[in-house]
């Protein structure tokens, strides 16, 4: 009796445990410059991520769809366990409540204190980006041209020189697909990728509208009409990001290993090349009058410190 009550307070205390996990990877995430992936590495669990992560592959997700057939059900039970549902599960409901939580936070802060909010994320991206450069070297020309052109890239589309090709669900689709491979990437924060993409205040303003909505109609409140509108971003959103969890995640896996540095210093340009994204949500707030610009500057100082004293308390961050 009690052997079998130790295991089954064993197993609740490690979903516990995944969950609380998840709680950090996610908000980690919704804050740009501050990476999931990191969290995932400082916290030693970066390797079983990404391991259950690339199991997804449509033959082992066929093999446990094929377990209504009793012959089947020895490979569907060995696809569940390569699967690793037990620890993925709690984990993405602990991200899945982080994210909706700091969506709300956004939302209502971009509204009322947009300078403030925006010019910390200014200090975020840029100390993350002086952090992560720090611990690698440009010891080629190489290396150089990947960091050089990762910034490059990152400024053109910061700029609005380059956009995502398409527009409404075609862009939220990519944006999907981009920003929740960049989840799972130490050093890269999928908001961020998101703020790049001028996404960012839209999906998390929609992310909250369709909480709020399921609330209403859950309370006899609201209709399903205004569940709907906001519902539908967020399931071509998620429909994007599954998309690139089993496509662009696993061409940067593969980058990773064949081209460790070089792909590093690339995903690295790519975060300082970002730096000015956040600036275009306090234009459109706001004229960019020498009070707005030097509260700008005040508050990516304050958003500036809390990185690095984030990466001193973690002993420095390692992009891998």
């Amino acid at each position: 009796m009690l052997p079998a009550l130790e295991r089954r307070l064993r197993s609740r205390l490690s979903v516990l445990r995944v969950y609380c996990y998840g709680l950090c990877m996610g908000t980690a995430d919704a804050l740009p410059g501050v990476s999931g992936g990191t969290v995932a590495l400082l916290l030693g669990f970066y390797e079983r991520l990404i391991a259950a992560v690339t199991a997804f592959t449509p033959g082992r997700v066929l093999d446990v769809l094929g377990g209504y057939d009793p012959r089947r059900r020895a490979r569907a039970r060995a696809a569940l366990l390569e699967l690793d549902l037990q620890f993925l599960l709690p984990l993405g409901v602990g991200i899945v409540t982080a994210v909706a939580l700091v969506a709300g936070a956004v939302s209502a802060l971009a509204e009322s204190h947009p300078v403030a909010l925006f010019g910390f994320f200014v200090g975020l991206i840029a100390a993350s980006a002086v952090v992560l450069f720090r611990s690698l070297s440009l010891g080629s020309a190489r290396r150089v041209l990947a960091a050089a052109a990762g910034t490059a890239l990152s400024l053109l589309v910061a700029t609005n020189v380059l956009q995502l090709p398409g527009s409404g669900a075609v862009v939220i689709f990519l944006s999907g697909g981009l920003a929740v491979s960049a989840m799972i990437l130490p050093g890269v924060s999928g908001s961020l990728i998101l703020i790049l993409l001028g996404q960012y205040v839209f999906l998390s303003e929609s992310l909250t509208a369709f909480l709020g909505s399921l609330r209403d109609l859950a309370l006899g409140d609201g209709t399903v009409g205004a569940v709907l509108e906001p519902g539908t971003t967020v399931a071509v959103f998620v429909a994007g990001g599954a998309v690139g969890l089993v496509t662009v995640a696993r061409v940067v896996r593969f980058a990773l290993e064949r081209h460790r540095e070089p792909t590093l210093l690339f995903l690295v340009g790519l975060i300082a090349g970002s730096v000015p994204a956040p600036l275009h949500e306090i234009a459109d707030a706001r004229a960019l009058t020498g009070e707005v610009l030097a509260l700008t500057a005040a508050w990516a100082v304050a958003g500036a410190v809390a990185l690095f004293a984030l990466d001193r308390l973690a002993g420095g961050f390692d992009p891998e």
